[in-house]
């Protein structure tokens, strides 16, 4: 499952979903709770995490919140297809492997980092 934080424009959301992917929506089912709410809550569901929110780095990497896989999107609307595209890549990634990342994407640029 795909968990999207409520900062994360619809459009992509959207375009996932088009993708097949099963979606959660904060910004729909739960807006307004915490970050620490949200990391429990997709790792709860076995999900990814995507958000623009760059406070989940901290999150998973100083107070150990390392249950499930984070995507943070830096991006410039122009590069919305493309960022689109790089999700969808992640997340064939995480259907064959196991462990948790924290990937970002950002202009023409996937890093990921095994947490």
């Amino acid at each position: 499952m795909i968990i999207f934080d409520e900062n994360v424009d619809q459009w992509i959301i959207d375009r996932i979903l088009e993708q097949g992917y099963e979606v959660y929506s904060i910004r729909e089912y739960r807006a307004g709770i915490s970050d620490r709410e949200v990391i429990d809550i997709t790792g709860s569901k076995k999900g990814v995490l995507v958000t623009e929110d760059k406070d989940f780095g901290e999150l998973v990497f100083s107070h150990n919140l390392k249950n499930c896989s984070v995507i943070l999107l830096r991006y410039n609307k122009s590069d919305i297809e493309q960022v689109v595209r790089n999700i969808v890549k992640i997340l064939e990634r995480q259907l064959r492997v196991p462990a948790h990342y924290f990937y970002t994407i950002s202009k023409g640029k996937v890093r990921s980092r095994k947490m």
